[in-house]
């Protein structure tokens, strides 16, 4: 399949008119080799991953984050350079599906609203309508559980989704959950949005200090599942969809958070 193919069908869920102004998702290097049999996903392009794919034969790897926020020159001995290198060397094509991913409410983002069996979704920020038919777009998602729940049932349920307990919460716990906003990866700013949805409870990562006396004053109960967890898990049911739809086999080559006590890795095949 070649690289063209493989990047229309991730495109088709990561749009890049979806994408954040600031944001630089897309083709993160080149190659010319467009001929692939093996695609790869994952969460970041660090060296250890790319090498994993690479020795795996993939010709294509598809990351989350972008390879730099701020493309520069490889001028320094340091994982820009490491990753550039090994991409370069081994002609692989780094593609990043970054906001493109996280503005689309029809694509993975949404995961844990499916986990959670959340009803009416809506979304949380919405930014624009789209172009040719497609949208809206925007960041984060609001919507209601099938019942009210017990706090207690309710937080049983979202560790059994993550797989973990949250990282740190602030604010007010509920007795009953019935509405639930989130934003995977960055996304306390959103705290207001959530509370003006009527949202018991959002679920994001990277809580800071005034974010959380923020949600406090909004009397919103906040939960920091950190980061690296919903975009991996985002990136993990990304990688069963195109397995689906393309026509390579295609590997999901799992992180790890970097606040979580080192353990192996193990590589899925999808």
């Amino acid at each position: 399949m070649d690289v063209s193919e493989i990047i229309a069908v991730i495109e088709q869920y990561a749009p890049p008119a979806a994408a954040a102004s600031w944001d630089v998702s897309g083709v993160q290097a080149a190659s010319f080799t467009e001929r692939v049999d093996l695609a790869a996903v994952a969460l970041e392009a660090d060296p250890g991953t790319v090498r994993a794919a690479a020795e795996a034969g993939a010709g294509f790897i598809l990351t989350h984050h972008p390879l730099s926020m701020r493309p520069r020159f490889p001028d320094r001995r340091d994982t820009y350079l490491s990753v550039l290198s090994l991409l370069l060397t081994r002609g692989i094509t780094l593609y990043s599906a970054h906001t493109s991913l996280d503005a689309n409410p029809r694509g993975p983002v949404r995961t844990l609203a499916q986990d959670l069996d959340l009803r009416d979704t809506e979304i949380l920020d919405p930014t624009h309508g789209g172009t040719d038919g497609q949208g809206p777009f925007g960041f984060g998602f609001v919507g209601n559980l099938p019942r009210a729940t017990p706090w207690g049932e309710f937080s049983r349920m979202l560790r059994a989704a993550l797989g973990r307990s949250p990282a740190q919460a602030c604010g007010r716990t509920p007795e009953v959950v019935s509405r639930v906003a989130c934003c995977p990866g960055s996304g306390a700013s959103l705290s207001a949005k959530a509370a003006q949805a009527g949202a018991d409870l959002f679920i994001t990562g990277d809580l800071k200090y005034h974010s959380a006396m923020e949600a406090s004053d909004l009397s919103l109960y906040v939960l920091d599942v950190g980061h690296f967890i919903l975009e991996e898990r985002m990136m993990r049911a990304f990688a069963g969809l195109l397995a689906r739809e393309l026509r390579v086999p295609v590997r999901f080559f799992p992180g790890r958070d970097p606040f979580a006590p080192p353990e192996s890795t193990v590589m899925h095949d999808t």
